[in-house]
């Protein structure tokens, strides 16, 4: 597998194109400035030793040295090997209620977007710190095991929206359960679970849950997400509505998600528009004691860019090489 350290450089490729174009544009200029002096033939017999094809050979070679030389630029590296690396930092499982209460649009665009976007500016704030993902409406799903990679996490983050649990409902503590299982087996002391939700209509013993994750070492942080005047629901284009033909009106829970944070040794904290409440949770687990991970990585890759520098060199010498002039030596008879 070949990987490029500095792949930025890799946009001067785009010039490489435009090599040719230039020296077109010049022929054909200079062919003009040649015709307000002489026709074809006269120019020529003016300028034997001029030859046009030596300025397309001297493009393609500068083309072909540049290309070189940003691929070394670029720094190729190939023989990547696997590699355990340890990491010092917390566990955290993010629990994401995704149940049809969350598209309310207390916020903008809705709960839940605005959600996922606070989700993504905190993974981009992470650094040795191991994060997983579970989405929750009348069950729990782990979206995504406890991992360093951070790309992943985000990638599937993007995917997720109200269709991901097919059963509604609010079950946070089956949430809270789901996610206290899916913590590594490395992990002991800096365990979290940040649970995202509104809290309305949790169909279980949610706070039971949380004591007894937090008889195993682990703080639980909540965020509400809503009104407590409400909000009510769009859904296939209309507003929800009960059986009754009533139209829902989700409010937020504060209460019971203040009691589940309670018994799970954390914090609750009601999410606003600027601050969702992720950043004052981060600098809590900051000051958690961090553990040691190790995880097998790919590392210690061959660097590749000095041939790529030695070819460039080459097509730039056989440039410099060539002149667009035929040179010839005039050598004058002696005489005795």
């Amino acid at each position: 597998m070949i990987i490029f350290a500095a792949h930025n450089f890799l946009w001067l490729l785009l010039l490489v194109p435009l090599f040719p174009i230039l020296h077109a544009i010049y022929m054909v200029c200079r062919k003009k400035r040649s015709a307000r002096f002489a026709d074809r033939k006269m120019a020529a017999a003016l300028m034997p030793s001029y030859n046009p094809a030596r300025g397309w050979i001297k493009t393609l070679l500068f083309s072909l040295g540049f290309f070189f030389f940003v691929i070394g630029l670029a720094r190729p590296q190939i023989g990547a090997k696997l590699s355990e690396r340890q990491t010092r930092g917390a566990e955290i499982m993010i629990c994401l209620d995704v149940s049809n209460s969350m598209l309310a649009q207390d916020y903008s665009p809705c709960r839940l977007e605005r959600a996922k976007l606070a989700i993504s500016s905190l993974v981009d704030k992470l650094r040795d710190d191991r994060i997983g993902l579970i989405i929750f409406a009348g069950t729990s799903f782990v979206q995504l095991p406890i991992t360093t990679d951070y790309v992943s996490a985000k990638m599937f983050l993007s995917s997720i929206d109200t269709g991901s649990i097919p059963v509604q409902g609010t079950a946070i503590g089956d949430a809270i359960l789901t996610a206290t299982k899916s913590f590594s087996a490395q992990s002991e002391k800096s365990r979290v679970i940040i649970l995202i939700t509104d809290g309305e209509n949790h169909e279980d013993n949610a706070v039971d849950a949380a004591r007894e994750a937090a008889k195993l070492g682990i703080r639980i942080y909540t965020i509400g997400v809503g009104s407590a005047q409400g909000q009510p629901i769009p859904l296939n284009g209309s507003l929800l509505e009960d059986k009754d033909g009533n139209i829902v009106v989700s409010k937020l829970d504060e209460k019971s998600l203040q009691q589940i944070a309670s018994a799970g040794n954390g914090a609750y904290i009601h999410a606003g528009n600027e601050e969702f409440g992720l950043n004052p949770i981060i600098e809590d687990i900051r000051e958690l004691e961090s553990e040691a991970f190790s995880s097998v990585v790919f590392e210690e890759y061959d660097e590749q860019y000095m041939y790529f520098f030695a070819i460039a060199l080459f097509f730039f010498t056989l440039e410099g090489m060539i002149a667009e002039r035929s040179i010839k030596f005039n050598r004058k008879k002696r005489r005795s």
